[in-house]
């Protein structure tokens, strides 16, 4: 699926009703959804704790808080790009304390073309995350395979005195015989020994 045809679900923390609906109004439902909505950071983190969100957007400041510490703490949650909308009175304090973390920050009053523009910015982050972690799960499944390999070569020279190359030559011959996954072999090893 290309990014362009995958959705978002976004999560928008804000008191402001006119940049909400301009907001709400730049997320067309076939590219961003569900798109939640909530004025207040208490509600926003039992959210964030329910579900993961891809976009966090924070209008600051909330009526229950500035909303820098909730930015830090979505941005910590797995998979979520942030964006922090600040006063411009505001704005390099809040960018200089963020940016380290990857957090997008716009100054307000903005555009709509400003808004416009950090949602691509959003987007863009969002499918560089998603290809690092498809990349980390590819590598943990990489290290999974090898662990269990590892432990029916182990099988095989305990229980039949095999060397450690022949037991990796056997393992890799039988999957190459049978057209089937070392990591198949080994669960099979480790199955049939374990009884």
């Amino acid at each position: 699926m290309s990014h362009k045809e995958r959705l978002y679900s976004v999560l928008i923390v804000s008191a402001a009703e006119q940049l909400n609906q301009v907001l709400r109004g730049l997320m067309p439902l076939s590219r961003f959804t569900p798109v939640r909505m909530t004025k207040s950071i208490s509600s926003a983190r039992r959210i964030l704790a329910e579900r993961s969100v891809d976009i966090v957007i924070v209008n600051a400041p909330l009526p229950d808080d500035a909303g820098v510490g909730f930015a830090l703490d979505a941005a910590d949650n797995k998979g979520s790009v942030v964006l922090m909308i600040v006063r411009a009175e505001q704005y390099s304090q809040v960018y200089a304390s963020l940016s380290p973390s990857g957090i997008f920050t716009l100054s307000r009053p903005c555009s709509r073309q400003s808004v416009e523009t950090a949602l691509q910015w959003l987007v863009s982050a969002r499918e560089r995350l998603r290809k690092a972690e498809e990349k980390t799960r590819s590598i943990e499944e990489k290290i999974k395979e090898i662990r269990l390999v590892n432990r029916a070569k182990w099988m095989l020279i305990d229980q039949y005195g095999y060397g450690e190359s022949e037991a990796h030559h056997y393992i890799e011959k039988k999957a190459m015989d049978t057209c089937v996954s070392r990591r198949e072999i080994a669960e099979e090893i480790i199955f049939s020994h374990s009884k």
